[in-house]
C-alpha cells in the first residue's frame, strides 16, 4: 500500500492518520532555514516542528520507532542548536532517545574558523523499547584471526583478560555510517535541494520494521522513503507540503495522489478532548497532544 498526500504534514496526520498506527517514521525535516524549499520556509518554525513531534507520538505504535535525520544552521557564528532542542522536546512529549546515530557524507568545503562539517544527526525515538531490530552487520577486517587477551581496569591496577576463540566472519555495524553523497540517487531525486542517500532510507527502514509494516515520512520531498518502501515490501505513507516535490516523488514511486480521511469516532473524540485540555479523559492518553500547542500549526 502507498498512500501520498499533498498537504502540510501537521494537518494530514491529525486528519487522515490514526493513533497508534505507524510502524516506523524516516524523516529528515527543514534544518532551521538552512535550505530553500521553493519559498516555503517561513511556513517553518519552532511552532510547528512541535506540532509534527507531538503528532508522531500519536500516530506511532507502542514499540514503534521515528527516525528522526536533522542538523543545525549556524546563525552569526553559532550553531543554532535546534537539533537538541527538537530530541528534548521528543522526550517530553514521551518518546525515548533510543539512539543517537550519525550520518556522516563527503559534504563540500566552506571557508570559516571551524573544522569541516561533515556529519548530521540521525535520532532515533522510540514509543517504548523498540519491537523490531534488524541488525545489520558488516564483514570483520580480522576474520579468521585468533583473539587476543585484553586489558581491564581491576581496582587501582590493569589486569589481563584471556579471550578465546576466533574473530567472526561478521561484526555489528556501529551508529556512525558514512554515505557518501551522490550515490544510489536517480536524477529526478536532486531536483529537491535536501536529498539524502537512498542506502540511508533502506537501512534505517530493513533496521527498525519487516515486511508488510506501515512507514511514514511526513516531510516526503522527493519520494526517497517511499522509493525504499516500494522495493521493500513496506506499506508507505508519504506526505509533502510543495507541488514541485509532490510531482517528483509521485514519478518516482509512481503512484496517484491522494488519501481519504479517516471516519473513527473514537479519534474523532480524543481530538476534541485534546483540544479542551481534558488531559484525564482524553482518550488516545497521549502527553504529547497536550504537552504541544499544537493548534497554531493548523
Amino acid at each position: 500500500m502507498i498512500e501520498l498526500i499533498h498537504s502540510d504534514c501537521v494537518t494530514a496526520m491529525r486528519e487522515k492518520i490514526d493513533c497508534e498506527s505507524v510502524d516506523l517514521t524516516v524523516t529528515s525535516p527543514p534544518y532551521d532555514k538552512l535550505r530553500s524549499y521553493n519559498g516555503n520556509n517561513d511556513q517553518w518554525g519552532e511552532h510547528v516542528w512541535k506540532a509534527v513531534i507531538a503528532e508522531l507520538y500519536r500516530v506511532t505504535k507502542t514499540g514503534g520507532v521515528v527516525v528522526w535525520v536533522v542538523g543545525d544552521a549556524t546563525v552569526k557564528g553559532s550553531e543554532t542548536g535546534t537539533s537538541f532542542k527538537q530530541a528534548l522536546w521528543a522526550m517530553e512529549c514521551g518518546f525515548r532517545l533510543h539512539d543517537t546515530m550519525i550520518y556522516q557524507t563527503n559534504k563540500p568545503p566552506q571557508t570559516h574558523r571551524r573544522y569541516e562539517q561533515c556529519w548530521e544527526y540521525m535520532f532515533v525515538f522510540s514509543k517504548s523499547s523498540p519491537t523490531t531490530f534488524n541488525r545489520i552487520t558488516i564483514k570483520s577486517e580480522n576474520a579468521g584471526q585468533k583473539r587476543t587477551a585484553t586489558m581491564r581496569q581491576d581496582g587501582d591496577g590493569l589486569s589481563k583478560r584471556s579471550a578465546k576463540g576466533f574473530v567472526k566472519e561478521r561484526k555489528p555495524l556501529t551508529n556512525i555510517w558514512y554515505l557518501p553523497r551522490g550515490r544510489m540517487r536517480d536524477k529526478r531525486s536532486i531536483e529537491h535541494p535536501a536529498t539524502f542517500p537512498n542506502k540511508l532510507a533502506y537501512d534505517q527502514i530493513i533496521s527498525w520494521s519487516n515486511e508488510g509494516d506501515t512507514v511514514l515520512d511526513p516531510f516526503m520531498g522527493s519520494g526517497t522513503t517511499g522509493v525504499a518502501c516500494q522495493n521493500l515490501s513496506r506499506s508507505f505513507i508519504g506526505i509533502e507540503l510543495d507541488s514541485d516535490y509532490m510531482e517528483i516523488a509521485r514519478e518516482r514511486i509512481g503512484q496517484p495522489l491522494g488519501r481519504p480521511e479517516r471516519k473513527n469516532n473514537a479519534v474523532a473524540c480524543c481530538r476534541e478532548k485534546c483540544a479542551r485540555n481534558d488531559s484525564v479523559n482524553c482518550d488516545c492518553g497521549r502527553q504529547a497532544l497536550h504537552n504541544a500547542d499544537w493548534r497554531k500549526a493548523g
